[in-house]
């Protein structure tokens, strides 16, 4: 099971941009430094409830939810145009024909669904759990616990670059193999299957991603 962001697609600059552009309009300051340390791997009501007080007196929560659709717009149709996905990673998720896999994200499935298809991979899902789909996002395990429901598995392995992510796929009593960059994605993958001695029949072509 792959977490979206920082995992399959390398959008966390293209979250933080259109975040900035919302922002700046409400006079919140929002750095790429402030913004991975913060923002990463936590609902964006979540991340709105911290930024909202780099303000004094705190910004009114009331007035900043509303922009999310716009953001979210945003988001759709930057990614759209130009799918954050690498083809490394692209080779790769098509190359994984002998598991069932999922998307577990805490972004909404009308963010998630554009950029898969556009990238020619959301067929090769067996299904993604989103916002929409569980009351508790990460770091609860619930997405995960949903996720190993509906692919039918006791034991997946979930793959995770935010500390919540990692937390959830713990919490639900999985493997959790953690992701520092998007690129990594091929080379930790096979490393970890490899270690583990699973019997999965890998292509010359998924294998050369991992050298």
């Amino acid at each position: 099971m792959f977490d979206f962001d920082g995992v399959l697609a390398d959008s966390e600059a293209l979250h933080y941009a259109c975040w900035t552009e919302i922002l700046s309009a409400h006079g919140i300051p929002l750095t790429w430094e402030d913004y991975r340390a913060n923002c990463i791997g936590i609902t964006d009501r979540a991340m709105l409830e911290v930024l909202r007080r780099r303000v004094d007196p705190p910004y009114d929560i009331d007035l900043l939810w509303p922009e999310y659709p716009r953001k979210k717009a945003l988001f759709r149709q930057k990614a759209a145009a130009n799918p954050p996905i690498a083809e490394a990673t692209r080779e790769l998720i098509l190359g994984l024909t002998e598991v069932p896999i999922a998307v577990v994200s805490s972004s909404g499935r009308a963010e998630l669904e554009p950029v898969l298809e556009k990238a020619g991979l959301l067929h090769r899902f067996e299904t993604l759990v989103c916002f929409e789909d569980v009351t508790r996002l990460k770091p609860h395990p619930d997405p995960y616990l949903e996720g190993a429901r509906r692919l039918g598995v006791s034991n997946p392995l979930v793959v995770e670059d935010s500390d919540a992510g990692v937390a959830a796929g713990e919490a639900a009593g999985f493997t959790v193999l953690r992701l520092d960059h998007p690129d990594h994605l091929a080379v930790a993958l096979l490393s970890h299957l490899r270690k583990v001695e699973m019997g999965i029949d890998l292509s010359a072509r998924l294998l050369t991603l991992g050298e």
